[in-house]
């Protein structure tokens, strides 16, 4: 479909799904947004639904302002997929050992790694300028300076929630390695200090929700921010690196014989700011569960625990800021889904896929999500499916 355009008190609101199927909560986060006196643009992806500031599925892009609430609290989130040499041919038919294995090498939920993980002694893992990162760790906000130890350790772990590590089995019957994971508790404090920043600023009194709060340019607080939000969303990426890294090496000892290879890694974050030239204007955008979709780009586009995953090629549709969604997105909260559904709904909804099935992952069950076609359906003018993945494995926090 092409968008469809609700007004918005300074821009249009272009929205890639029916607007009568949004919640009410979402649709005004959505005209909230649309009165910020610096913003030049608004697009809405098909997984929309209501978030904290603004609404997950969102394009906003500004002139000379950004929001910190607005890219959230896990800074840099995103995923990061790669094409093996294995076959579905080449697994073994139960595979809670191999699940297993990849759980004792990442740490999952709010777990770390006892020791920092060593990048020399990782199997494809790009070395070069991860120094760089920890070198400029003194220069970020004094309010993080004590987590220095702890980032080290959670660096290459998954963390909880919508979070997850699977192994995939493409319409082909190759085998793909995907995982989705963010900036983890330091990206996390350094986006609650901004935003406590931003809420105190004299310009921002004004605002119809205070969690729009915006830096401006030419600031200090801008320049801080910046500064930190530009290193969370590196970390986030060596995080999924490193744990990608981890992952290769624990299917390169289990198929020794099968002697595994792998391709690039693709690699797309959804929680983040980008400076992009739209209209002429050199523009701050914001893809806050969203991910880039220029021409030719790859990125991926998750469903939920057993609808599978799709790999896409950007159309470079620049009435979306370059932009598509980031997954499938929920159609209830959290704690809907804990109180309509039981972990039997959730056994029954994952059966052929070796997970969690336990309470403790019911918020995360499939039915909880909108059908992930319905929303590729719904941007065909923003990607093209390169592949369709279907999970076999999907680790939780």
């Amino acid at each position: 479909m092409s968008y469809v355009e609700v007004p918005g008190a300074n821009v249009p609101i272009r929205m890639w799904t029916d607007p009568a199927s949004v919640e009410a909560g979402a649709m005004q986060q959505l005209r909230n947004v649309a009165t910020l006196p610096w913003i030049k643009g608004l697009a809405v992806m098909p997984d929309v639904h209501y978030g904290k500031g603004a609404t997950v599925g969102s394009v906003i892009a500004m002139k000379d302002a950004v929001c910190p609430a607005a890219v959230g609290v896990d800074i840099g989130c995103g995923m990061s997929a790669v094409k093996t040499s294995l076959t579905a041919n080449d697994l073994p038919g139960d595979l809670s050992g191999l699940r297993s294995k990849i759980e004792r090498a990442i740490p999952v939920g709010a777990g770390m790694h006892r020791d920092p993980v060593d990048p020399d002694r990782l199997y494809g893992f790009p070395v070069e300028g991860y120094e760089g990162l920890w070198e400029r760790f003194d220069y970020l906000a004094d309010a993080v300076k004590f987590r220095r130890e702890r980032a080290t350790k959670q660096i290459g772990t998954l963390g909880s929630g919508n979070h997850h590590i699977e192994v995939n089995v493409d319409n082909e019957g190759v085998v793909w390695l995907t995982l989705h994971s963010g900036s983890r508790n330091i990206g996390n404090e350094l986006a609650e200090h901004h935003i406590g920043v931003a809420r105190s600023l004299s310009h921002n009194q004004g605002l119809v929700d205070r969690d729009l709060a915006v830096f401006l340019a030419s600031t200090p607080e801008m320049a801080a921010y910046r500064n930190d939000l530009h290193w969370a969303q590196e970390y986030a990426m060596y995080n999924r690196a490193i744990m990608m890294a981890l992952m290769k090496e624990v299917l390169r000892r289990e198929f020794r014989k099968a002697k595994v290879s792998f391709d690039a890694e693709i690699s797309c974050h959804h929680n983040y700011v980008a400076e992009e030239r739209y209209q002429g204007m050199d523009l701050l955008v914001t893809r806050k569960g969203a991910i880039r979709a220029g021409a030719g780009e790859l990125g991926i586009i998750p469903g939920s625990m057993a609808t599978g995953t799709y790999i896409v090629k950007g159309l470079g549709n620049t009435a979306a800021f370059n932009s598509a969604s980031h997954g499938a997105g929920r159609r209830m909260s959290r704690t809907a889904a804990k109180k309509r559904f039981s972990a039997r709904d959730l056994a029954e909804q994952t059966k052929g896929v070796e997970c969690r099935k336990d309470s403790g992952v019911v918020d995360e069950i499939p039915a909880a999500y909108k059908p992930i076609e319905r929303v590729m359906e719904q941007q065909r003018d923003l990607v093209e499916v390169v592949a369709k993945l279907k999970q076999i494995i999907c680790i939780k926090g």
